[in-house]
């Protein structure tokens, strides 16, 4: 991804309490998928200062990879990141179905 900031940051998932080690391109709970509003338009970039709750919208399977697309809760705000490594791919698979 161009100008992509790597940031290994560990975190606590807001939505479901998921304990979430950071690798540096993790920017979601890989159990939810849920996220918070910390990147404006450069996943990395952490430059909002919204900070609220990134609903996971819909996924779709490209290029061998799957793209997460969010909205924030707060503000509205719409973002799409690539799947982590970590992700549960069932949840992923309902999430892509949930997209049609």
């Amino acid at each position: 991804m161009r100008n992509f900031i790597r940031k290994k940051e560990d975190f606590v998932c807001e939505k479901c309490g998921t304990k979430v080690g950071g690798d540096g391109y993790t920017d979601h709970c890989p159990n939810c998928f849920w996220g918070k509003h910390v990147d404006e338009k450069i996943p990395g970039d952490r430059k909002s200062e919204c900070g609220g709750l990134m609903r996971p919208m819909r996924a779709i399977y490209e290029k061998g990879r799957f793209k997460i697309f969010y909205k924030c809760e707060d503000c509205g705000h719409e973002f799409r990141v690539r799947e982590g490594k970590n992700d549960t791919r069932e949840r992923l698979l309902e999430l892509s179905r949930q997209s049609y």
